[in-house]
């Protein structure tokens, strides 16, 4: 049976944030649950082979580690499954939707650096013959990604990601990040054995990513779950073209919306006009439709052009790659 018990939802909802950055953090996330350290990762253990959780671990504001950008793709249907295969393969590319609009195939590219991720775009421009859109991020409104699943939504809703980050992520930072990045072991003193790898002292890496969460570099630590096996299986990007005066303003109100799960300014480009997106995730498509709806009812958006991209498929599905600190722990 898939479905999560009630408890493995209660540990859901407390702990996609601010999970404790103490030697034994599991033992802490039960004490606020009235768990056992070992029925925490019991629970934990049976989410991630359930596919409901994907790891424990940082979520990184995007280009405070790297560089990376949003693109897409105009793909013929009948080489739909094709072209997302050859995106696939690309080892910087952490997130591949197919959308319903001519513009059907979008992707995220992650790199050491915007040169690196610009070289990413031109293989796969040259491999399918394809131009591919360009869509770096400008500013960021909302990108603290959860999902409340049992009715305890206060604890998920912050006000994270708006503004910039304090500086990036240093080398050191960089190798925490890369041993991290599938996931701290399900075991009792999981940041031992990264600590020992690394060659850095425990206490070191947890002040580290203590750090990296005030800087706003890391926007959240804990329990990163599948969206859709939680029952959020109605995805939709909302685009507009706003004026470049008004954009914060319109930006930070969509924010402020509690169904608002990302929200983000991106360049515009000559055959996409739109610079500014919001994702919803909601369980029934009529749903998000409806606070689509809701968000144009406001006047501010009175006249704006305006596109809704429902998701149809996933292909690919995971956290961002830092691929130093992954060699050094051979997780590669």
């Amino acid at each position: 049976m898939n479905k999560p018990e009630p408890r493995d939802l209660e540990l859901i909802d407390r702990w996609q944030r601010d999970i404790p950055l103490v030697s034994r953090p599991y033992g802490a996330m039960g004490e606020a649950l009235e768990m056992s350290e070992a029925e925490v990762l019991e629970r934990l253990k049976r989410l991630q082979a359930k596919g409901i959780m994907t790891r424990v671990g940082a979520v990184v504001r995007p280009n405070t580690a790297g560089a990376s950008t949003l693109a897409a793709m105009k793909v013929p249907p009948e080489r739909l499954e094709e072209i997302a295969e050859l995106i696939n393969r690309e080892p910087g590319v952490n997130h591949n939707y197919e959308r319903e609009h001519d513009f059907n195939l979008w992707f995220v590219v992650t790199q050491d650096s915007r040169p690196a991720v610009k070289a990413t775009l031109e293989r796969l421009r040259r491999a399918s013959g394809l131009d591919v859109l360009y869509l770096p991020l400008k500013a960021a409104y909302h990108i603290d990604l959860a999902f409340p699943v049992s009715g305890m939504r206060g604890l998920l809703r912050r006000d994270h990601g708006a503004g910039a980050a304090s500086g990036r992520a240093d080398a050191a930072d960089r190798r925490i990040l890369g041993a991290i990045e599938d996931g701290l072991a399900l075991e009792p003193q999981p940041f031992g054995p990264v600590a020992a790898r690394l060659g850095m002292e425990e206490r070191e890496i947890l002040d580290r990513l203590g750090a990296l969460l005030d800087r706003g570099i890391v926007t959240r630590f804990g329990l990163v779950v599948r969206h859709r096996s939680l029952g959020y299986t109605a995805n939709a990007m909302s685009v507009w073209n706003v004026d470049d005066s008004e954009v914060d303003e319109i930006g930070r109100y969509l924010a402020r919306q509690p169904f608002v799960t990302l929200c983000y300014q991106r360049r515009r480009q000559d055959s996409w006009p739109y610079n500014l997106y919001c994702m919803i995730h909601g369980r029934e498509r009529s749903t998000v439709s409806a606070q689509i709806a809701e968000l144009n009812a406001d006047p501010r958006m009175a006249g704006l052009a305006h596109q809704v991209l429902f998701s149809r498929r996933c292909f690919k599905q995971h956290g961002a790659r830092f691929g130093g600190g992954a060699k050094a722990l051979s997780h590669a």
